[in-house]
């Protein structure tokens, strides 16, 4: 049996990897070895702002509606217990939306809420 190299694959393989990390600094954008490693560690860090991207579209929504709620006298644990209670279906996202562009519904929905509670 012939002895087989695989030359241009292992080239193809590593060219891969080497254009996968360009613009990466020192060794982890130009030493093959150091630029696998790189890969697993941008792989999993991408993977953590994927999860905190969340994290933080969440955390912003609460501060609107917060912010919407401290306008119309109403606190907003007590606002999101009325909307629960009164089955309104509408998340965070959506709530903060209708308070920033349409203010006269978002009126309407924490009346709803406030009845709701009381």
């Amino acid at each position: 049996m012939p002895h087989v190299r695989k030359g241009s694959a292992t080239r193809k393989a590593r060219k891969r990897v080497l254009k996968s990390v360009r613009g990466h600094r020192g060794l982890a954008g130009r030493a093959y070895r150091m630029a696998k490693e790189q890969i697993v560690r941008s792989g999993v860090f991408a993977r953590i702002g994927r999860k905190q991207k969340k994290r933080q579209f969440r955390r912003l929504w609460i501060t609107r509606l917060n912010a919407a709620c401290k306008m119309r006298k109403i606190s907003y644990s007590l606002f999101v217990n009325g909307c629960k209670k009164a089955s309104i279906g509408l998340n965070r996202k959506m709530l903060s939306e209708i308070a920033i562009h349409d203010p006269a519904a978002f009126d309407a929905i924490v009346e709803k809420a406030r009845t709701a509670c009381a």
